[in-house]
């Protein structure tokens, strides 16, 4: 890395740790906010995945930030293990994402702390929860429209995004048989009729298309492009070297382009 691109990375980092810090203590319990001057409510959400930052930078106080929030999701979690979309509320339910998320910033804290005990029983009971959202009992899971991230976008039974959350959960958490048969189920192709066979099993590959499909469910897919979806399935490994080299391919291709005539 260049030094003046070195520097940079520096005043980011330092940037992003202080609106981490600003954001620490907001009005819901003491919980974190999850935007500095935005959001004051702890979305559960927002705050797992900036638990991967906040996991990096050496702040204990920031650290214990977020086991407060882990251990306050422990305590709202629901009697079937669902983690809910509010940190505080117990009535926030609904979200397909957040309980994954909350096993992996689960695992990553346990790995920074050494404290490889913290929130057994929790982690059990929200990796039994999302045991039973695979419909088929193939470890792929399905959601309802609308209850990941994009709050309005039409997200119907296997999702590209939850499903590589699920992914990396497991494979933190060591359950690499099943993270495989994830693996190997996701790039079944998406079925487009029914003509298939009664024992084919739909996947989340597309016949014409390096990347994966934004959902599938039994004859119904989406094959508008994911891009989040699809990095993270590069990211944590889903996508072999060839494809995930096709998918950048196609992105540098035919998405880069259209973004900068948006810019």
């Amino acid at each position: 890395m260049r030094s003046e691109d070195r520097i940079l990375v520096e005043r980011a980092k330092k940037a992003a740790e202080e609106v981490l810090v600003h954001n620490m203590h907001g009005p819901y319990r003491g919980l974190p906010r999850v935007a500095g001057w935005g959001y004051p409510e702890p979305y559960t959400r927002d705050l797992m995945i900036a638990t991967l930052g906040i996991l990096l930078v050496d702040n204990k106080d920031l650290i214990q930030s977020v086991r407060k929030c882990l251990e306050t999701l422990a305590k709202t979690q629901s009697r079937l293990g669902h983690i809910p979309s509010l940190v505080h509320d117990t009535e926030a339910r609904g979200a397909s994402d957040t309980t994954p998320l909350f096993l992996i910033a689960l695992a990553l804290c346990r790995r920074v702390t050494g404290d490889q005990n913290f929130l057994e029983r929790e982690a059990r009971k929200a990796m039994i929860w999302m045991e039973y959202q695979s419909p088929s009992d193939r470890v792929l899971v399905a959601q309802l429209p609308t209850s990941d991230w994009r709050d309005e976008q039409w997200v119907l039974g296997y999702g590209l995004f939850v499903n590589t959350l699920v992914y990396s959960y497991l494979r933190l958490f060591g359950q690499d048989d099943r993270a495989s048969q994830l693996k190997d189920t996701m790039a079944h192709f998406a079925l487009d009729n029914q003509k298939h066979p009664r024992d084919t099993h739909e996947g989340l590959a597309l016949r014409r298309k390096p990347y994966y499909a934004l959902w599938s469910y039994k004859i119904f897919k989406n094959e508008r492009f994911d891009l989040l979806g699809n990095s993270l399935a590069i990211l944590t490994g889903i996508a072999s070297p060839t494809r995930a080299k096709a998918i950048i391919a196609w992105i540098e291709k035919e998405a880069l382009p259209t973004l900068a005539w948006v810019v």
